[in-house]
Order: structure tokens, then sequence, then C-alpha cells
């Protein structure tokens, strides 16, 4: 009979040793496929569900591969001394580890029932019931908001965020653990009222405690010229140190949240 260890699920890279994607020491598994087209995204190998060939260095990569939860499980065990010893784990990451949901569901039950710590890096751009299938099998969330105008936001990802700030109020309230993430994006988020606004309604939400400030950066502009795609933001430079400062402070301002810059 299957169970949960024989689903299948299509991933795209595995990242041990993370110290900035959840707490302690964490192996990041990324998952292919998103509902999003952030102009931004520094994982554009990760938007297609599909596998796909990506030339880096002149060499011609294959991006995805699918394995079960056990054989995932398996190469997660691997590093399990390093996960005790910081209080670390494993996070999911992508693309959007909701887009497959049977998949990351599986995989977060096995975690658990190994007794391994579990995390998400999420956009929560998914139906209500999915979001509740998934949150009741991770011990920490970590959500990206980043408008509060739907137009805007949709213009810079092609999805509108009603139902994005919907899921995040749901999950405040029924998470062990949220931080809210905000990716400080030039021409699109880097307003001091913009991210004032953000963190007010992060300051809003149940529970969540802490607020962090992602600077903007292009260190997968490559990666479009691999996939024979255009990167519309090779324009745009990182925001400089004193910005960020001002919209940390602007944020600070606005909620009652520890903000910091960086994850």
């Amino acid at each position: 009979m299957e169970t949960f260890y024989d689903r299948t699920g299509r991933i795209f890279d595995i990242q041990r040793f993370s110290i900035h994607d959840g707490p302690g020491i964490r192996t990041i598994v990324f998952l292919k496929g998103c509902y999003l087209r952030c102009r931004w995204c520094c994982n554009p190998e990760s938007q297609e569900y599909k596998i796909e060939q990506m030339t880096m260095n002149g060499a011609v990569k294959t991006v995805g591969r699918d394995m079960t939860v056990r054989a995932l499980l398996e190469e997660l065990e691997k590093d399990r001394v390093y996960y005790e010893r910081s209080s670390g784990g494993i996070t999911l990451s992508g693309g959007e580890a909701m887009a497959q949901p049977e998949f990351a569901e599986a995989l977060l039950r096995a975690c658990h029932a190994a007794g391994l710590n579990t995390a998400i890096e999420t956009t929560a751009c998914a139906k209500r019931e999915v979001v509740e299938q998934i949150i009741p099998h991770l011990d920490h969330v970590m959500m990206d908001i980043k408008h509060m105008d739907s137009a805007k936001h949709k213009d810079f990802t092609r999805q509108p965020n009603e139902q994005i700030l919907a899921n995040a109020r749901w999950i405040a309230e029924n998470a062990a653990h949220m931080v809210v993430r905000v990716p400080v994006i030039p021409t699109f988020n880097d307003t001091e009222a913009e991210i004032a606004a953000i963190a007010a309604f992060a300051g809003s939400l149940p529970k969540v405690k802490e607020l962090h400030l992602l600077p903007y950066h292009r260190l997968g502009q490559d990666k479009y010229t691999g996939l024979g795609r255009e990167y519309t933001l090779a324009h745009i430079q990182p925001p400089a140190a004193g910005h960020m400062a001002a919209l940390k402070a602007a944020a600070e301002r606005a909620c009652g949240l520890h903000v910091q810059i960086g994850g």
C-alpha cells in the first residue's frame, strides 16, 4: 500500500548548511513551480514546473528532477547532527512549495515523523484549502509580503494580492511561528510609505513579532540569460545602506515588531 513516503515531487536543488532560512543550520529543498512571476526573482529556473535546460558558464544543466519523499528524507538525514547541534532543520523553498501541495505535505509529515524541525519560505499564493493542508506540519513560516497595493503587486508579479493577504492573516492565527519578510525592490516597493504600509499590516497580525527587510540583489541575472529569457530589472541598482536604514526606521515607526535588514 502506498504511503506518504512514496509521494513523488519535483525539486531543482538541495542546499546544505544554510543559516539564513530559518533558525539554526538548515537544509533547503527547492521545489519546482510557482504561481508568481516576480520581475526580480533570483531563481527563474524555479518558476516552471517542467524540467528545463539552463546554460551556465558554457555548460548545459538540467534543472529539475523527480524524487520520492523516502529518497529525499534519506538525503536530509545525512545532516541530522548539524540540525541537532544548532536547533536547525529542513526548509522548503522554491519556486512556491505550495504549488506542489501533496508532495510538500508528505515531505513535512515525514520530517516530523523523523523528529526533524520544519520551515517554509512562501508567498502563500495558494487556495486556502492548500494553506490549511500544509501549515499544521510546519514549525516556522517565513512569508513574503511584497506590497499592499493589489494593482502594483499584479503589475510586478502577475498576481493580485487579496488572497495572499487573507492567507497571511490565517497563517498568523494558526501557525506555530511566523516571520514576515519583505523583498525591497527599487521602483516597486522601496519608498518609506510603501514599507510602512506593509509594516503596519504585519504589525496587525497576531503572534507575529519579526519583520525582515531583504534588499534587492541581482545574483540571479545570469540565469535568465541561461534560460533564454530577458531580465527586465537589469537597470536597477541594489538599494544603498543608508536608504535601507531609512526604510527600517519607517517600518519601526509603523509597527511594534522587531525589524531587521536581512534574514
